[in-house]
């Protein structure tokens, strides 16, 4: 464990070396940006429209009593989706997604010695084929949670138009009511930290791939169940330590 632990550090300290060239650089992370960015936003979109609807429904399920107002459905469940709905199941759905096509490409890369050949060239392999995946994680994963928020929200409100349970008037009432920005605050840090996790573990997995087309479909594998276990983890410290 400790000689992994050693081995990713020192892979993440070669991944943000100054770069040879900048221009270069710069092209890679903008088309990493539309690859987890732009192509992410479908699953993400329906997933948390579902997950909104979903939680409305439940939320006025349970709160049967008349003693309880309807507008309560719209606080919980809003909260729900800002603080744990949408940055990590989001996340742990682009771990899926996004984190396997991390580890896939840069472990046929490996296997197909096309990352020797970088380094032959005076290349910086880890900056050149990490350092920008990171970045895009960091920086379009908290931009799909406040996508996946609002959609979220949404979908509650969806919920509430086709099933009657609760009165569109009663849910925006409880969503706008009471509402604290710490909430978005906690998920935009776990969104940027469950973004870095994807990419640099994922990465890392693919990049220390060795044998063939089996070795790079398992570590793919490991850097997706790696990176939920972290994520889930990274959620519990981050809740505790903002909350």
């Amino acid at each position: 464990m400790f000689q992994s632990l050693g081995k990713y550090i020192l892979l993440l300290n070669l991944s943000f070396r100054k770069p040879e060239k900048f221009k270069v650089y710069w092209a890679e992370v903008m088309r990493e940006m539309v690859s987890v960015g732009i192509g992410s936003l479908g699953i993400i979109s329906i997933i948390s429209l579902f997950i909104g609807a979903a939680t409305t429904i439940q939320v006025a399920f349970q709160l049967s009593s008349p003693l309880v107002p309807r507008s309560i459905a719209g606080s919980i469940a809003r909260d729900s989706t800002i603080l744990e709905f949408s940055p990590t199941i989001s996340s742990l759905v682009l771990a899926g997604r996004v984190g396997s096509s991390i580890a896939s490409q840069i472990g046929t890369m490996r296997v197909t010695e096309q990352i020797d050949a970088l380094e032959i060239m005076g290349v910086n392999a880890p900056g050149y084929l990490i350092a920008p995946k990171i970045i895009a994680g960091v920086t379009m994963v908290p931009l799909l949670v406040i996508a996946s928020i609002a959609l979220g929200i949404t979908g509650g409100w969806i919920a509430c138009i086709l099933s009657g349970d609760v009165s569109p008037a009663d849910y925006i009432a409880g969503v706008q009511g009471g509402f604290n920005g710490l909430t978005v605050r906690v998920a935009l840090v776990k969104a940027a930290v469950f973004g870095f996790i994807i990419a640099s573990i994922c990465a890392y997995q693919g990049f220390y791939t060795s044998g063939g087309a089996l070795e790079v479909g398992q570590s793919a594998t490991r850097g997706v169940v790696y990176s939920c276990v972290m994520i889930l983890f990274a959620d519990l410290v981050i809740t505790r330590l903002m909350l």
